[in-house]
């Protein structure tokens, strides 16, 4: 149970850094990637391809002590842009996936 409890503790730790733009965080101003930016432009592979990178950069930046093997799938639907992370947990050595939904 313990060790679901860390895995859900990473999961929300991972939204967190999705879904925060940099400077939002007085203490920590470059925290996050910024996403809900990237909402109003135009769809594209392009947007997909650099969403992709803006998230992986962050996590690894940010989370890269909790977790290895990041890999990021950016999928978008007319005003929705769902982001699904899969990665292992260093400390379990799990294979976990978390997915993020962000409309505009």
């Amino acid at each position: 149970m313990a060790e679901e409890g860390y895995e859900r503790h990473i999961a929300q730790m991972i939204q967190q850094v999705i879904l925060t733009a940099p400077g939002e965080r007085v203490n920590l101003p470059e925290f996050g990637c910024g996403i809900r930016q990237l909402l109003f432009a135009p769809n594209s592979d392009v947007l997909a391809t650099t969403t992709q990178f803006l998230i992986f950069q962050a996590l690894d930046r940010w989370l890269g002590d909790v977790i290895t093997n990041i890999q990021v799938n950016v999928q978008t639907e007319e005003e929705t842009l769902s982001v699904i992370v899969r990665y292992v947990v260093l400390r379990t050595q799990t294979g976990q996936q978390t997915t993020v939904t962000v409309s505009v």
